[in-house]
């Protein structure tokens, strides 16, 4: 495949090296100067058109689409900033009001950037899950751990796209709302660095109110457990085709599960002045 311009390939020879993306949101994927080369799949047609649309859109908080390199993988621009990679306990933004209020935001504008887009007729996403004209397309993973966040305290957007697909904005907004309040197992919330459990409902509607949602946020409950169990039995699926990690993934979203069915209705209604 022919090399994009801009894709890195006119940069010093210093700045060509291969660098590999920290964390697991970034299987196989390496930075090359200001690129992101990673490798491409049968998905990755119909994620491009819908990147190339929220560049036309002008929309901020994603990378652009450069090409594809000589080995054939995917060329994306680098978003400049800090990531969580593999630390533990995480830094202190994901966990604070205003990183709650920027992701909201960015949601809302993603979805009503990407609910005029039709994409093309033979794409493929990594969920199969059809289009239809009522849909949004989601980043369907826009966890703090995809999370660019600047020095300056501005969220600068999200990568890995891969998941990206059709998708209401209730089941995208879930996956933000379980990721970001957290509503993740205890457990985990812990490890990641986060103690402030009965804040949780407050952080939920701070992010929804940032987001703009005026629907029923009681259906937010349904959607999450809907997302969670569909996870799981991904994950367990893998499981069971020869990666076992996978295995604790899933018993831990199973977690989260059992604490958000236990929640009280009132978690779910926003406090009244």
């Amino acid at each position: 495949m022919r090399s994009p311009a801009g894709a890195g390939y006119n940069t010093p020879m210093a700045d060509r090296r291969e660098q590999r993306l920290p964390g697991g949101r970034h299987v196989g994927g390496v930075r090359i100067g200001d690129t992101v080369h990673r490798p491409a799949n049968p998905w990755t047609p119909a994620v491009h058109a819908m990147l190339h649309h929220l560049e036309q859109a002008g929309f901020q908080g994603a990378p652009r689409v450069l090409g594809f390199d000589e080995q054939g993988r995917e060329v994306l621009s680098w978003l400049h900033g800090d990531t969580i990679g593999e630390r533990h306990p995480w830094p202190s933004w994901p966990h604070t009001d205003d990183a709650l209020r920027q992701v909201g935001a960015w949601m809302r504008r993603l979805h009503d950037t990407t609910a005029d887009f039709v994409p093309p007729r033979d794409a493929r996403w990594f969920i199969d899950r059809p289009w239809r004209p009522e849909l949004v397309i989601g980043h369907q993973d826009a966890s703090p751990y995809n999370a660019v966040w600047s020095g300056s305290g501005a969220l600068v957007g999200f990568v890995d796209w891969d998941t990206a697909g059709p998708a209401t904005r209730e089941l995208d907004l879930a996956y933000t709302v379980l990721t970001w309040v957290p509503l993740v197992a205890r457990r985990v919330a812990e490890f990641q660095g986060f103690t402030a459990f009965g804040d949780r409902s407050r952080r939920l509607h701070l992010l929804l109110d940032a987001y703009g949602y005026d629907g029923d946020r009681t259906v937010l409950r349904a959607a999450l457990l809907d997302r969670i169990r569909r996870q799981s039995a991904v994950q367990r699926a893998m499981a069971d085709d020869g990666h076992p990690h996978m295995r604790s993934f899933a018993e831990d979203l199973d977690q989260a599960a059992a604490e958000i069915a236990a929640l009280p209705a009132s978690f779910w209604r926003p406090s009244t002045p």
